[in-house]
């Protein structure tokens, strides 16, 4: 069974830094123009589009351009890979922490 996907290993990457997670959760709201997502952040704005680029390049926002702005929005497919990963993931713990309840509880009879 293998451990990683590259889509998978770019989502976790994207979301490992805060700038990213900040604008996830604002997109989660609805969509926005950029200049409205990089108004909270203390930086420049090419590179706030840096962070944008990341999220938009492993699936998780989508931009399309209106008029003169930039406009983003979440991709549900993207989390919904991730979710599903980390359900498995805690069932396959749940069962381990189960079975090994299990062992201790026999060897506490002996």
């Amino acid at each position: 069974m293998p451990y990683h996907s590259a889509p998978l290993d770019l989502t976790f990457h994207a979301l490992s830094d805060p700038t990213r997670r900040a604008v996830v959760s604002r997109l989660a709201e609805g969509e926005a123009p950029v200049t409205a997502l990089a108004e909270p952040f203390d930086m420049a704005l090419p590179s706030f589009a840096q962070h944008l680029r990341v999220l938009e390049e492993c699936g998780l926002i989508a931009s399309e351009k209106r008029g003169r702005s930039r406009w983003c929005r979440l991709v549900q497919a993207r989390f919904a890979e991730a979710a599903d990963w980390m359900e498995k993931e805690r069932r396959l713990a749940a069962e381990r922490l189960d079975r090994l309840e299990l062992y201790l509880d026999k060897a506490g009879e002996e």
